[in-house]
């Protein structure tokens, strides 16, 4: 059985130790100040550790302080940062993330959202020019190598790794994904709007029996009606999918900017209540598979 914590698990299998710490878990913007202290401001990055392999989902301003935690290893690193989509709030920490800027460490960027109309690496540029930013992409000396691929592949980014994904319901098209790696499974399906009456049978297919699923609770049922078309979901349509999946353990993620450390504390025990085991995510939490 997966367990959570902030440092704590069941003990990592032979293969090394398979856990996905969160660094930013804001939606749309960050959101700092002493209503969100608890919780965090910071907006998407999840740091995915599978044996001696780090794989970066989303790199929102959480990228920032996790680049500055991994200062202290010696080089050279490799990342694979997988991106659900290039909205600004899963790609902003990107020019600040530390390690892209040594040219001894080797930088994979995937995003399968995109072709064929355009790349990732065009995407980055235009975020990554005058007059919005004052360095370009090339200023990251890292190795860099950008991969566009079809949302419905499986991916294999090293060996014992892979990660399966699928697209989801979102303004400008996103990506969820599943990463695979010892026998178990993680998957992370941010900023996807649920279809009122029915379940996506997309998400259903990748998350199928998985251990975790980091899911987009930015709204309540209650709000929802007043935000249809934004491209976001409920922690409650996030239950129903765990039901029908056949999955384990659901996480609450990409949190409204205006939501208050305790109006999470409420939204985790209804949660909860509904469904034994569900998790609210939180900076510095991680999970052990």
């Amino acid at each position: 059985m997966s367990a959570v914590s902030d440092e704590t698990g069941p003990k990592a299998s032979a293969q090394g130790p398979f856990t996905c710490t969160f660094w930013g878990v804001r939606g749309s913007i960050s959101a700092p100040g002493p209503a969100t202290v608890r919780y965090g401001g910071n907006t998407p990055c999840l740091e995915v550790v599978c044996g001696k392999q780090r794989l970066i989902l989303d790199a929102g301003s959480g990228i920032r302080p996790l680049g500055h935690s991994l200062e202290p290893i010696s080089g050279p690193l490799e990342f694979s940062i997988f991106l659900t989509h290039t909205h600004l709030d899963h790609i902003v920490g990107l020019p600040f993330f530390t390690p892209a800027f040594s040219a001894e460490n080797r930088l994979k960027i995937y995003a399968g959202h995109l072709a064929p109309e355009r790349t990732v690496e065009d995407v980055l540029n235009t975020m990554m020019a005058d007059p919005l930013f004052p360095i370009p992409v090339d200023a990251l000396h890292s190795n860099k190598t950008f991969i566009d691929f079809r949302a419905g592949d499986t991916l294999q980014p090293c060996p014992g790794v892979q990660v399966k994904t699928a697209p989801l319901n979102h303004p400008n098209r996103a990506t969820g994904y599943r990463v695979e790696y010892g026998g178990r499974a993680l998957c992370y399906i941010t900023d996807t709007e649920h279809f009122p009456g029915r379940l996506d049978d997309n998400i259903l297919g990748l998350i199928a029996g998985a251990d975790y699923v980091i899911y987009d609770a930015m709204f309540t049922d209650t709000e929802y009606p007043e935000k249809v078309g934004w491209g976001h979901s409920t922690w409650q349509e996030g239950i129903k999918l765990m039901e029908a999946s056949g999955a384990k353990t659901l996480v609450l993620f990409h949190h409204a900017p205006r939501r208050t450390d305790d109006q999470l504390d409420a939204i985790g025990a209804a949660a909860a209540a509904r469904r034994p085991g569900t998790l609210v995510a939180r900076e510095g939490m991680t999970l052990t598979l």
